[in-house]
């Protein structure tokens, strides 16, 4: 999905100023995994599960998939900085409840632990992390794009955090919220994470 076609699922054509800065900000030149790509991507997961009959606020969780990763530098705080950027620039928009929600959904992508009954972040924490579940060559691409993004990280010290990230990942009952993510990318996600751990090891 190129810029052109981003601009076009941006959810509130009558401030596409807006779309076209978010874009902007995932075409940044030093992101590589972060990308334009990777919005596209969870984009593509939200409608996806609507597709599928999983019921949530379509409006706010699309908005959130927008600003989750609006900032984003490989610093501490990247969620808290997306969220700011949406409360900042939603209010005229949309109703101030959405602006909350919104806010509150990017938050919870710091985590990605959102509670059983929060239809909302289920389904954006799981679009979020559908990338688990790619098939062989895409997977791939994720783990070397999120290896430059960190190349400022020695190679020991970040083998060491990002084995921490997957065996975490592993520990949890299940990767995914909703009973449609679960049933169709659970399996793949783990033994995806599970040879990714493999190569990190020592």
């Amino acid at each position: 999905m190129g810029d052109v076609d981003l601009l076009l699922a941006w959810p509130l054509p009558g401030a596409r100023p807006l779309g076209a800065q978010l874009i902007a900000s995932y075409d940044h030149p030093d992101r590589r995994y972060h990308d334009g790509q990777h919005l596209a991507e969870v984009l593509e997961r939200v409608h996806e599960l609507s597709g599928q009959g999983v019921e949530f606020d379509r409006m706010a969780v699309l908005l959130a998939a927008w600003f989750h990763d609006s900032v984003y530098d490989a610093q501490p705080d990247a969620e808290r900085r997306s969220a700011a950027w949406a409360a900042e620039a939603l209010p005229p928009l949309v109703d101030p409840a959405v602006v909350d929600e919104v806010v509150r959904l990017v938050l919870l992508t710091e985590h990605h632990q959102p509670t059983d009954d929060d239809a909302n972040g289920c389904a954006l924490s799981d679009a979020d992390l559908a990338i688990l579940a790619a098939p062989a060559q895409r997977y791939a691409e994720y783990v070397a794009a999120v290896r430059e993004e960190y190349a400022h990280v020695p190679d020991e010290a970040f083998a060491a955090g990002r084995s921490a990230i997957l065996r975490e990942l592993l520990a949890k009952p299940h990767l995914f919220h909703t009973a449609y993510a679960r049933e169709t990318w659970e399996d793949a996600a783990r033994a995806n994470v599970q040879r990714e751990l493999e190569t990190l090891a020592p």
